[in-house]
């Protein structure tokens, strides 16, 4: 019996890109683990994906294609061959283009694996060359890319592993201990040695029980805390002036700017004592180097994208940058030189082609936008939108049109899957071969196929290659191996990738980008930020040109700018569900949902698996006591979570640990596999936030009552 270690990579959209050890005997994958060898990763792997063998052996992987047989959402399906669904694609699409046009055809994916080959952008150069309506993805980080970029630029601002070297840190809006959970050791290193580890969050979650202080904050108000912070360091002279005189901009405007927030109002906003703000404020200042990790959450509100100014613009402020472990950390992404060009083809995009932004598709498909012509095929890949889209109800009136003709490349028979006319099998990552950045270390990786295909199945980079040549894309682009695909991935020129060879990754399956070590990370110690005039911009120059759109996974096209310039400096919106914004609504539905990453799903993967359905336990809403008690909820009752946009049953969950006023649901549970055939993206807005046209999932008020009494008042 032969047995062999393949190098590979953790697939997911999470930000420790975990080097990942697969051992297959006989050709059989019968193991994974962690690779030790990693400076970052160490050898763990969470609870996600530590039994990944399972899911790729799954009895319920899909692995052949599949043509639908009964009615949509039935979920009864016939096997066809690939020709056969190739052929279909072709002569639906055809017809769509002779009657409507091309944009009448959506394309819809985002980070159901994150590789740069198989990842979101595989199939734009396809529908861009097809001429079908852009897919705009702005879901994560859109409103604080838009923000960081307005403030210090495309930096990575420093090195994730050099907060071993920081005296004080806040983890903002971010749960480290289930979301990144690799860059925990490098925390608590610094902890150990004497910092402070400080966390803000409505929940106290698995990280702020390992925090030194935790500090509650009512949702969406986090930008007025930021605000307070600066009045407190500006009023007490914690400024670093020789900083802010050589590497900042806009200071004299900042200054009058926060003197409209002094602790005692903002502590009316946002529940957090004015004591404490004036405490974290010159901790903050004075505990140096100091940084923020902002979490995903922090943009998901109104105001999401003034809270990212208002951050970023902290560390300069008080001169954090001058050593490493001093900053505010976001995505490090900004750091890998990918070509993202290659990846995209937006040069293939025809002039006026309509952009639709993923976050309004429910609305689309179910006819509530005035969409000129109507869209009448989705093609959905790396993504399941009934579970991660909005206004849920609308995406299932929406999915189940007879003539919406709808294609779906997945490895499960997903909740999105269960209404397409044809299922095409893909690929896990331990049959795809990849290469990966990462938005949470510094580390290139790897991903070498360790198995064959099972079935059918295809990775991403084959599927297009084979819709390529259906239509005749006689370009020699489109007919690329994932070897070459490969090559030309990354812009080899740049000193990031000096002294690491593709040969190399392949053999090792990581390699450290060509920067500084850690320990001598500090790339703003002498400004040098990326912005327009070099300088940290407490007033952002780029607010002139209006409120743009700024994602990493953008396309080209002059709808991503609206040309309304936003205000250059940073304040605070209120949230646009909320009390003080509309009384009225706030009576009628009195708490604020919250829909966080899960620790046991990866958005919605995962949300089908034994295990992780094990750990995670049936769906359920965490409430307050207090808030509980006003309801007549007992623990583990059935509840009717609603508002005006829909509603989902869950299990209560009493805990201390959620504020009161707020209710927290995770996000990745199955429709078809909950009560009542619904999740918490029921109840979920499609609204924008401020900037970037980033999504409002902590913006969303709701009731809370037990299912009987809601039954009863029906």
């Amino acid at each position: 019996m032969s047995e062999t270690t393949i190098v590979g990579a953790c697939p997911h959209d999470c930000p420790d890109t975990c080097s990942m050890l697969t051992t297959v005997k006989d050709g059989r994958a019968v193991a994974v683990r962690g690779n030790p060898d990693h400076p970052f990763t160490r050898g763990g792997l969470c609870v996600k994906v530590n039994n990944y063998q399972e899911r790729v052996y799954s009895p319920d992987r899909v692995l052949h294609p599949l043509k639908r047989t009964g009615p949509k959402g039935s979920g009864r399906f016939e096997r066809i061959t690939w020709d056969e669904a190739l052929a279909e694609i072709k002569q639906r699409w055809t017809a769509i283009v002779d009657e409507y046009g091309p944009t009448a055809i959506l394309p819809y994916s985002y980070l159901g694996t994150e590789g740069i080959l198989n990842g979101l952008n595989v199939g734009d150069p396809f529908f861009n060359k097809f001429g079908a309506t852009i897919s705009e993805r702005t879901f994560c980080d859109s409103g604080s890319c838009t923000a960081y970029f307005m403030t210090i630029g495309p930096t990575p601002g420093l090195d994730p592993e050099s907060f071993r070297y920081s005296k004080y840190i806040v983890l903002w809006a971010c749960n480290t201990m289930s979301t990144n959970l690799h860059h925990w050791p490098f925390i608590a290193e610094a902890q150990a040695n004497g910092a402070k580890v400080v966390v803000i969050d409505p929940v106290r979650t698995r990280t702020a029980k390992k925090a030194d202080w935790h500090i509650p904050i009512r949702p969406g108000t986090d930008a007025a805390l930021a605000l307070a912070m600066m009045n407190v360091i500006v009023e007490e002279d914690l400024v670093d002036h020789d900083y802010v005189e050589k590497y900042t901009i806009g200071f004299d405007e900042l200054k009058q700017r926060v003197a409209d927030y002094p602790p005692e109002k903002v502590a009316a906003i946002t529940g957090v004592p004015a004591d404490d703000i004036r405490t974290l404020a010159r901790e903050f200042a004075t505990a140096q180097p100091s940084v923020v990790r902002i979490g995903v959450a922090v943009e998901r509100h109104a105001g999401g994208g003034q809270t990212v100014r208002a951050l970023a613009c902290l560390p300069a402020l008080v001169g954090s940058w001058r050593r490493p472990g001093g900053g505010i950390l976001q995505l490090p992404i900004w750091a890998f030189p990918i070509d993202w060009g290659s990846a995209l083809r937006p040069d293939l995009i025809a002039p006026g082609t309509r952009v639709l932004n993923q976050w309004r598709l429910g609305p689309a498909l179910a006819g509530e936008m005035d969409l000129d012509p109507p869209i009448q095929s989705l093609f959905v890949y790396n993504s399941n939108p009934l579970v991660v889209a909005p206004e849920q109800g609308k995406l299932v009136r929406g999915l189940a049109r007879e003539d919406l003709f709808t294609v779906v490349s997945e490895q499960f028979l997903t909740d999105t899957a269960q209404y397409a006319d044809l299922v095409l099998p893909a690929t896990t990552q331990l049959e795809q071969e990849d290469i990966m950045f990462s938005w949470g270390h510094l580390y290139l990786s790897y991903n070498n196929r360790a198995i064959d295909p099972l079935g059918e199945a295809v990775p991403n980079t084959e599927l297009f290659r084979r819709l390529a040549a259906t239509f005749g894309f006689d370009d020699p682009f489109f007919r690329r191996t994932d070897r070459e695909m490969i090559e030309t991935s990354l812009d080899w020129s740049n000193p990031a990738l000096e002294g690491i060879t593709l040969d190399a990754l392949r053999e090792t399956g990581f390699a450290r980008l060509n920067l500084p070590a850690a320990e001598d990370f500090a790339p703003h110690r002498e400004g040098n930020f990326l912005t327009p005039s070099g300088k940290c911009e407490f007033k952002a120059s780029m607010a002139e040109t209006g409120n743009f759109v700024l994602s990493l996974f953008r396309q080209g096209s002059e709808e991503f700018q609206s040309g309304e310039p936003v205000d250059p400096l940073p304040h605070y919106i209120p949230p646009r569900e909320a009390a003080a914004t509309d009384a009225a609504l706030a009576k009628r539905y009195p708490l604020n949902i919250l829909s966080p990453k899960s620790h046991a799903f990866m958005n919605s993967s995962y949300g089908n698996m034994a295990q992780q359905l094990h750990h995670a336990g049936e769906q359920g809403v965490l409430i307050s006591p207090a808030d509980a008690r006003d309801r007549n909820i007992g623990d583990g009752m059935p509840v009717l979570v609603s508002n005006d946009r829909g509603s989902f049953q869950a299990v209560a969950r009493i805990d201390e640990d959620v504020m009161p006023g707020v209710v927290v649901a995770p996000l990745g549970y199955w429709r078809k596999l909950s009560a009542g055939e619904a999740t918490v993206q029921a109840v979920n807005s499609g609204a924008y936030a401020d900037l970037g046209r980033a999504p409002t999932f902590s913006d969303n008020l709701v009731e809370v009552a037990p299912v009987a009494a809601a039954q009863a008042a029906e």
